[in-house]
């Protein structure tokens, strides 16, 4: 029974009373509904494709960061050059050889270069390094005077060969550490200057005394040397006891100067 065009008994019929026949029902105006099918893939319309911006925009972001890392390079670039220039207007010195001034061969400028509270202690240790040149240059000599009153030629090369070993090793080993211990404050360097320093100290010792351990002791100007060489030629035993005199002091002062950087040293830390 199709019941789909039957009036609706509940609807109200528009009258025209100046009609002159009887109305027709209203038509109602019908809108057509829009059904929505599926697209489909493969149909005109089919699935969206979504291309990443990110992979488009990957090379601009490199490129933005190799130029800022560029940049950031030449920025150091310019500071470092920048501090170099500035320390070479402020009169930095630099490590040049500028003593002795007749000859230069080290470098060395303690008023300078050490801070005012350590130059005190810098310039006992320089007196001692040259303490130990004099010691041994002097040894030289009175080991000449001993050879040629007869005491052979070998004691004298022994002595020469402590004064060409002796004067570059002292400054190497125990005066250019404390040097720059002092100017940077470095306990490495203040520990290998008290190692080295304690050697220079025994053989200052050793050498005051003299044993008769190599050539009877007569390389070295000490006490014992100057006994044995003293019997056979006054001058020379004059020379070997002026050497022992010196290598006293000079052991004397060396231990005064390591108690004193010992306690300087320890008091910085």
């Amino acid at each position: 029974m199709n019941r789909h065009h039957d009036p609706n008994p509940f609807d109200e019929e528009e009258v025209n009373p100046f009609s002159n026949g009887p109305a027709a029902p209203a038509s109602r105006s019908q809108v057509p509904s829009v059904t929505s099918e599926p697209i489909g893939f493969g149909q005109k319309y089919g699935a969206t494709v979504d291309i990443p911006l990110d992979n488009m925009n990957e090379p601009k972001k490199k490129e933005r960061e190799l130029a800022s890392w560029e940049a950031d390079l030449k920025r150091r670039e310019k500071e470092i050059k920048r501090r170099e220039e500035a320390i070479a207007k402020a009169g930095v010195p630099t490590d040049d050889r500028n003593w002795p001034p007749f000859f230069p061969i080290i470098h060395h400028d303690i008023s300078k270069e050490i801070p005012i509270h350590a130059q005190r202690l810098q310039y006992l240790a320089f007196a001692s390094w040259l303490g130990i040149v004099l010691c041994l240059v002097f040894n030289v000599i009175a080991v000449i005077v001993c050879w040629i009153k007869g005491g052979g030629v070998k004691i004298f090369f022994l002595a020469t060969i402590y004064a060409l070993l002796g004067v570059p090793m002292s400054y190497v080993l125990w005066y250019r550490p404390l040097y720059r211990a002092m100017r940077t404050d470095s306990a490495l360097k203040f520990s290998w200057f008290f190692l080295f320093y304690l050697i220079h100290i025994g053989f200052c010792i050793f050498a005051a005394i003299a044993p008769p351990v190599v050539f009877h002791g007569k390389s070295l100007t000490g006490i014992l040397a100057a006994i044995d060489v003293i019997s056979d030629s006054l001058l020379a035993g004059i020379f070997y006891m002026i050497g022992f005199g010196l290598f006293v002091l000079e052991s004397l002062l060396s231990l005064w100067v390591i108690q004193k950087i010992y306690m300087f040293f320890r008091g910085n830390k």
